[in-house]
C-alpha cells in the first residue's frame, strides 16, 4: 500500500501552534459585582400609643318626657325635630279634672281652718273655767284634744291643696332640658297615665356628644403595666386625645378628650366602657352611630421605627427586616411590631439602637450576601405626625398581614 508522505516542514508548524495555544496565558475571571443597598440607622424616638376601639354614641342629655298624671292630651305644642328649651310647654293635658280638685281642697281647707278656731276659743274658754272647776277636767282635756285635731284637719286640707296644685302644674307638660325634640309619642286626643307614666317625647341635648367605647381588660392591663414600667409616659386621663373615625371612613373634625375609664370589667364581655365627648355644634354626630376612635394613652420615648418599605412578611404573616451586620453581609431578622405611626412600622423586638435596616435593593440580596451599605434616600417626613386615618389604614394593614 502506497502512503503519502507529509512535509517534515508542515508537522514541526502544526506542533508549535498546537504547543504555544496550550502554554498561552488565561484570561483572568470577571470580578464580582458588590450590591448597594440603601439603610437606615434605627435610633430610638418618641412615639404615641394609640389603642384603636369601637362604640358608639350617645347624646349627653337624654330626657325622657313622661306623663305625670292622667288625662287628655288636648294639643302638642312644639315641631317634632326643633330645638326646645328648658321649661317650654311641649303638651297641655286637660286641667278640668284637676281644677276641680284643687277648689275640692281650697274647701276643706276653709272648713278646717274654720272648725280650728271653734276648737281654739272653747279650749281657750275651758282652760279658764277649769281653774274655778267652774268645768270638769276631762271636759277641758276633751277640748284641747278637739284643738288639736282640727289643727291636723287644716295642715291635712293644705297639703291636698299642695298636691293639687302640683298635678294641676303637671298637667303643662314641659321640657326639663335644651335640646332637639324627637319624634312625638303620643298626638291630641291620646290618654295618657301618670301610674303607668306614658312616654311622650324624648328630648336629647346633641352638643356635647359622649362616645361610649369599649376596651378588653387586657388591653387596659397592659397599658398600665408599661406606664408602672416606665415604658410609657401619660398626661393624664383627662388630656388624652381621642380621635373619631365615622361610619363612612372619614374623620371627624372636632378632636375629644378621654374622660374616664370604668373600674367595672363587664362579665360578659371581659371589656370596660371608656367615655370620651366631644364637640358637635354641626350635629354631624348623632345618638347610636357606630364609631371607631383612636385613643393616645400615652409615649413611648423609647421607641424604634422602621419604614414600611423595609419590612416584609413570610406566608405566615410574620413582620421580616433585612439588616446589614458588621461584616457587611445581610442577615433577615424576624419582627415583633405593634402598629404603625405615620409611614412606619413600630418595632417591639427585634432590632436594636443602631441597626442598619435595608429600605432600598431588598429584591437585590439574599441572607449572607455581601453589600455595600448607603444611606437610604427617603422622602421627607411630614411635620405633623400622622393623621388618624392613616394609623387607622395602618393597622388594618397590619392585622390583614397577621391574619
Amino acid at each position: 500500500m502506497y502512503l503519502k508522505r507529509i512535509p517534515y516542514r508542515l508537522v514541526g508548524v502544526t506542533a508549535a501552534a498546537l504547543l504555544a495555544a496550550g502554554c498561552g496565558e488565561k484570561h483572568p475571571p470577571m470580578a464580582q459585582h458588590t450590591p448597594e443597598v440603601g439603610v437606615v440607622t434605627l435610633q430610638p424616638a418618641a412615639v404615641p400609643v394609640t389603642a384603636e376601639l369601637t362604640g358608639r354614641t350617645s347624646a349627653f342629655l337624654d330626657a325622657q318626657v313622661r306623663a305625670r298624671v292622667d288625662g287628655i292630651v288636648l294639643r302638642r305644642e312644639f315641631t317634632e325635630g326643633s330645638v326646645v328649651k328648658q321649661g317650654q310647654r311641649l303638651y297641655k293635658i286637660d286641667p278640668a279634672p284637676f281644677i276641680a280638685q284643687l277648689n275640692t281642697a281650697k274647701a276643706s281647707y276653709a272648713k278646717a281652718h274654720a272648725n280650728l278656731l271653734s276648737t281654739t276659743a272653747q279650749a281657750e274658754r275651758y282652760k279658764v273655767l277649769v281653774a274655778s272647776n267652774a268645768v270638769s277636767k276631762q271636759d277641758y282635756d276633751n277640748a284641747v284634744a278637739a284643738m288639736g285635731q282640727a289643727e291636723a284637719d287644716v295642715a291635712s286640707a293644705k297639703a291636698a291643696i299642695d298636691t293639687a296644685q302640683i298635678n294641676l302644674g303637671y298637667t303643662d307638660v314641659t321640657s326639663p332640658v335644651t335640646g332637639q325634640a324627637g319624634i312625638s309619642q303620643v298626638t291630641p286626643g291620646a290618654y295618657v297615665q301618670g301610674a303607668q307614666a306614658t312616654l311622650m317625647v324624648t328630648v336629647q341635648q346633641l352638643d356635647p356628644m359622649y362616645v361610649d367605647l369599649t376596651q378588653s381588660s387586657l388591653d387596659g392591663l397592659k397599658l398600665r403595666r408599661q406606664i408602672q414600667e416606665g415604658r410609657l409616659s401619660t398626661n393624664g386621663p383627662n388630656a388624652a386625645k381621642v380621635t373619631l373615625i365615622l361610619e363612612d371612613g372619614r374623620v371627624y373634625s372636632e378632636q375629644g378628650k378621654l374622660q374616664f375609664s370604668d373600674v367595672t370589667v363587664d362579665k360578659s364581655t371581659g371589656s370596660v366602657t371608656v367615655r370620651a365627648i366631644f364637640r358637635n355644634a354641626d350635629r354631624v354626630l348623632l345618638p347610636g352611630m357606630f364609631v371607631r376612635a383612636h385613643i393616645e394613652e400615652g409615649v413611648n420615648p423609647e421607641a424604634l421605627v422602621v419604614p414600611v418599605q423595609g419590612v416584609t412578611h413570610d406566608q405566615k404573616g410574620t413582620a421580616l427586616a433585612m439588616v446589614v451586620d458588621k461584616d457587611g453581609k445581610v442577615a433577615m431578622r424576624p419582627l415583633v411590631t405593634s402598629g404603625t405611626y405615620g409611614q412606619n412600622w413600630v418595632v417591639d423586638s427585634g432590632l436594636n439602637p443602631g441597626d442598619r435596616v435595608i429600605v432600598e435593593g431588598i429584591d437585590k440580596v439574599r441572607p449572607g450576601m455581601p453589600v455595600k451599605a448607603v444611606p437610604a434616600h427617603l422622602p421627607a417626613a411630614p411635620a405633623a405626625p400622622a393623621t388618624a386615618a392613616a394609623q387607622a389604614s395602618g393597622a388594618q394593614a397590619a392585622s390583614a398581614a397577621g391574619a
